[in-house]
């Protein structure tokens, strides 16, 4: 009932928005804030209204239809837009669909219901995701082990993986902080969450999460991960019914000839990868490329955007639309996949050549979709534990930050929903 009341609302006013019957909001270069874009497409769709999203136009803007409320909306959010005619919108269209323009329009019909997978004690700025969605006004529900484990994610049409270490090591954190007080209180929480669900370990405990995880997404939902619960996401997967811990992390030593018996026909994204089982090393895999090896200035750590055909490759069309397509690299836990470890079913549509890494890939399972993209923050290069979180009042035009909200919409723009 509220829905159609601000729906009706929005057609009442519309007659207060002159001789305009579009509002384009640009995606380029001249958007002052494309980050709030995204929150005001999501506010749209709330509504029950609908968005054409121009892929590959002006850096893939968005273009609904005039009504007194989105302007007004536009306004407040500090969003950049432009009042244009029915005629000057079917111009755009008509140039878009001009078989020899690398462009595409693509209809947004309803707002996807997001859940964060995140522990209820993590702090918003803990995540880049959380961050962003809450700075673009995009509405989120937190879930955990017991939600997932309940079988809420039914509820739900696209999920973020928080940066999760699924493998049950605690994010291979022990050599480094095991003293300290966060540190301790992580696994007191974990280890009790366990005995919960009555699992004798927490590695079996996120092995059942990342199965209903896996169910999720088989059966049509949209998987979103970032920095560690990626590749760790994948290494739970294929070591089903191994133990790959060691002691310090589940009591018992790690399994005789674990790596030989993991099962990659079972993972989303990975395949032929090796297992960290030193506990004093960082890293869980050499799926994420050493940071040691690496060898890469600030300056020089860069990754570019794949361009794809937006008629015939409108999947990755949509997930990289940026007014920027050489992309600021940024470290984290997980920071880039090898590209040797890749599967070559998997879509890379971010990487550096050079390095033979790829920063962010896409793949499908089952009925669903997936999105990793590795490193933990766009806008801080170095997140280290214990920083201060980034203020996106400073950085409303990140490109590094847009590719998250590009996969928040994806779920509106699903092919059967698109136009033929």
């Amino acid at each position: 009932m509220k829905k159609i009341l601000i729906l009706l609302t929005i057609i009442l006013g519309t007659a207060s928005a002159g001789f305009a019957d579009k509002v384009l909001v640009p995606m380029d270069a001249s958007q002052t804030n494309h980050l709030k874009a995204y929150g005001l497409s999501y506010w749209v769709l709330e509504q029950e209204a609908e968005i054409e999203w121009l892929l590959n136009y002006r850096g893939g803007s968005f273009l609904m239809d005039a009504y007194e409320n989105i302007i007004k909306e536009c306004k407040i959010r500090g969003i950049s837009y432009e009042t244009i005619s029915t005629s000057k919108a079917e111009e755009i269209k008509a140039y878009i669909a001009n078989p020899t323009i690398n462009a595409e329009s693509v209809q947004l019909l309803e707002a996807p219901k997001i859940a964060v997978y995140s522990p209820k004690s993590a702090q918003p700025w803990d995540d880049a995701v959380t961050m962003v969605l809450t700075y673009a006004e995009i509405p989120y529900d937190v879930v955990f082990d017991d939600e997932v484990l309940a079988g809420d994610l039914l509820k739900y049409d696209w999920l973020h993986l928080h940066h999760e270490d699924f493998t049950g090591q605690y994010g291979k954190f022990w050599a480094s902080f095991r003293g300290t007080a966060w540190y301790k209180e992580q696994v007191r929480e974990a280890e009790d969450m366990a005995a919960k669900h009555g699992f004798e370990t927490v590695s079996e405990l996120k092995l059942a999460v990342v199965k209903k995880i896996r169910d999720f997404t088989m059966g049509g939902g949209f998987l979103f991960a970032m920095c560690s619960a990626t590749d760790s996401y994948d290494i739970a997967l294929a070591a089903d019914g191994v133990d790959i811990c060691e002691s310090m992390f589940d009591g018992d030593p790690i399994e005789p000839g674990a790596q030989a018996k993991l099962d990659y026909k079972k993972t989303f994204a990975f395949h032929d990868f090796i297992i960290e089982t030193d506990p004093r090393e960082y890293e869980v895999s050499d799926i994420d490329i050493d940071p040691r090896a690496r060898r890469v200035a600030e300056e020089n750590d860069l990754f570019v955007l794949n361009e794809f055909s937006a008629k015939w490759d409108i999947i990755p069309t949509i997930l990289t639309q940026n007014h920027e397509r050489i992309i600021k690299g940024f470290m984290g836990q997980t920071t880039a996949f090898n590209k040797d470890r890749i599967k070559s079913s998997v879509t890379i549509m971010g990487e550096n050549k050079s390095l033979n890494e790829a920063r962010y890939i896409h793949g499908t399972m089952g009925e669903g979709q997936w999105t990793f993209y590795g490193g933990h923050d766009p806008e801080d290069y170095k997140h280290m534990v214990g920083e201060p979180p980034t203020d996106l009042n400073l950085h409303p035009n990140s490109p590094g930050y847009r590719l998250i909200l590009n996969n928040i919409l994806f779920p509106s723009a699903k092919k059967e929903k698109q136009k033929t």
